[in-house]
């Protein structure tokens, strides 16, 4: 698949302040400036979990993908029960939610690069 990048405003890429971004997703703008307060709850999950085994272990874990579908679920029930805060960790289930969604569609789009290659 061959990306055509252009800049946005029409200059050329040889042009004084040509950036040929146009098209190309907005990682600041579109998640950390649209979620800071989410995403550092997320951060908190990464770094207990990192405490509890280690950091990026996550990456490994056999049918990681299956597993964290079930983490989430898991935590979707807990919140209902237990309300927002996780006893057992003393984090949000809706910060744990969105890390094992992030995990398991990280992986899932992994795995959608290699079958691709």
């Amino acid at each position: 698949m061959t990306v055509v990048e252009f800049d946005p405003n029409g200059k050329s890429a040889g042009d004084p302040g040509s950036k040929l971004d146009a098209g190309k997703s907005p990682i600041v703008r579109g998640a950390l400036h649209y979620f800071p307060r989410a995403l550092s709850k997320v951060a908190e999950v990464s770094e207990f979990g990192a405490k509890k085994y280690c950091w990026r272990g996550w990456e490994y874990v056999p049918e990681g993908i299956e597993r964290y579908g079930d983490a989430l679920g898991r935590h979707l029930v807990g919140e209902a029960i237990d309300g927002p805060i996780d006893p057992a960790t003393g984090l949000l289930h809706a910060a744990q939610v969105a890390w094992n969604a992030l995990a398991r569609l990280e992986l899932m789009m992994r795995e959608a690069d290699r079958t691709q290659s």
